[in-house]
């Protein structure tokens, strides 16, 4: 068990990385090019991976290697996430000065939600030993659902969430550059909420694929967290490297699939069969690596990346 202050400080650790995004990496709306969002994603690629470290050091070597784990599952899905939030982005049109802006409070948002996530799983996995299957179920339907829905084309104009929030409050029809609402005969919000409000949901929505996922490899919950939680606070910047190339990883999200059926057969079977932590790591780290190897060997076509990214064709 981890003890109140390990989360408190992780927490605090966390709060800080925030800060110092928003005083670096905001310091003004601008667009955002390939070079700095390598550098942002690099650092937290790096602070995600040396923490285990500190988990060794704290905790022990056996949880060490869950949290790599369940860091490697989390980011690979996170990736898929930025599929999504490509095509709402391409979408709605959202300016390149103020993108930055709307993913981050997007990725303040998804931490939190994740908490409440993890440590509602945590106590279920804990009070009611049956969950582990619901939970390994869940993560056998959606792999299934990645086979089938891979190459699925998306329209946010008419989503739900959208129509749902125009109940609530006016949208206006232009943006009015960082700003969500503003005031005009009454209060309206702008578009930039609605694609805040999107960015959220669809999070959520993915978190009930990852939480599964991560309870897979751990039921540490502080362990399960802190890979969630580093793992999302690099998707912003990881946005940015991929807006261009996203559509390029054909075989991502099939890969994906296979992560996610082996981590649910994991769940149910683990009664009868275990598998070491470590042979997960590796089984999930390789089968990532052959997608990417794979799409990288095999692009997609022109007309395919087209249809994958959102972009009008010709």
């Amino acid at each position: 068990m981890v003890p109140w202050f390990g989360w408190v400080g992780f927490l605090a650790f966390v709060a800080g990385l925030i800060t110092l995004d928003l005083l670096l990496f905001h310091r003004r709306p601008h667009e955002v090019h390939t070079r700095e969002a390598l550098v942002w994603s690099g650092f937290y690629v790096a602070i995600g991976l040396s923490f285990a470290g500190l988990v060794a050091l704290t905790l022990g070597g056996k949880l060490a290697t869950e949290y790599l784990a369940g860091y490697v599952i989390e980011w690979s899905l996170s990736v898929d996430n930025i599929f999504v939030f490509v095509l709402v982005i391409t979408q709605f049109e959202v300016p390149a000065a103020v993108q930055q802006k709307v993913l981050m409070w997007g990725v303040m948002g998804a931490v939190v939600l994740r908490l409440a996530f993890i440590l509602g799983g945590s106590a279920l996995l804990h009070s009611f030993e049956w969950a582990v299957y619901v939970f390994g179920g869940i993560l056998l339907v959606t792999a299934i659902r990645f086979v089938l829905e891979r190459d699925r084309e998306r329209s946010f104009h008419d989503s739900r969430v959208l129509k749902a929030l125009e109940r609530v409050v006016p949208v206006t029809d232009q943006y009015e550059g960082e700003r969500f609402l503003v005031r005009r005969d009454r209060v309206r919000a702008t578009p930039l909420l609605a694609v805040l409000v999107l960015i959220i949901v669809t999070d959520v929505v993915f978190a009930v694929d990852s939480i599964p996922a991560i309870f897979a490899v751990t039921t540490n919950a502080f362990v399960a967290f802190s890979s969630n939680a580093l793992a999302v606070m690099g998707l912003r910047p990881l946005f940015f490297v991929l807006e261009d190339a996203v559509a390029r990883f054909r075989f991502l999200k099939l890969s994906l699939a296979v992560v996610l059926a082996f981590v649910g057969t994991k769940m149910i079977v683990h009664n009868w069969v275990e598998i070491p932590t470590a042979l997960s790591l590796a089984v999930v780290a390789g089968v990532m690596a052959v997608g990417v190897a794979a799409s990288w060997l095999f692009p997609a076509s022109r007309r395919t990346e087209r249809r994958m990214s959102g972009a009008p064709g010709r």
